[in-house]
């Protein structure tokens, strides 16, 4: 290989298009824009979604819905899922470990949904009413 024989890729390198240069470069007198309009102008431009004037799709559309940010940090855990588990001591450290939270939760409740045969204790685990009085009859603890 010599300094001189040094190229680009083929296809890297292309010529740029030079309008408005005569009629046998093909992009001649109107230089590709077409005939009269706004798009024809210099300086001839509008916002992005501006439909002339008319109300815009994005306005005409009703506004709705949703979605909280904070949803993805919080979680539910059943009290089938809790007596499936089978620990004496439930933490969220557990929960996340058998994978019945994700990695990201943060604030992890149990809700009232199945039944629940053993003790269990949950420590920085919250629980619905309802859960709360199941598992304390079961003989486990809320703290």
């Amino acid at each position: 290989m010599e300094l001189n024989g040094i190229k680009p890729a083929a296809g890297a390198k292309h010529a740029k298009r030079r309008v408005g240069r005569g009629i046998g470069s093909g992009l001649g007198k109107t230089a590709g824009r077409g005939h009269k309009g706004q798009k024809s102008r210099a300086g001839g431009f509008h916002k992005v979604g501006f439909e002339g004037g008319q109300m815009p799709l994005q306005r005409r559309l009703p506004k709705r819905g949703f979605k909280s940010q904070s949803l993805k940090f919080n979680a539910e855990v059943t009290l089938a899922a809790l007596d499936k588990l089978g620990l004496g001591e439930v933490d969220v450290l557990a929960l996340k470990q058998a994978g019945l939270v994700g990695q990201l939760a943060k604030v992890v409740k149990v809700v009232k949904s199945g039944e629940l045969t053993r003790a269990v204790k949950l420590t920085g685990v919250g629980a619905t009413a309802g859960a709360k009085a199941a598992i304390e009859a079961a003989g486990g603890s809320v703290a």
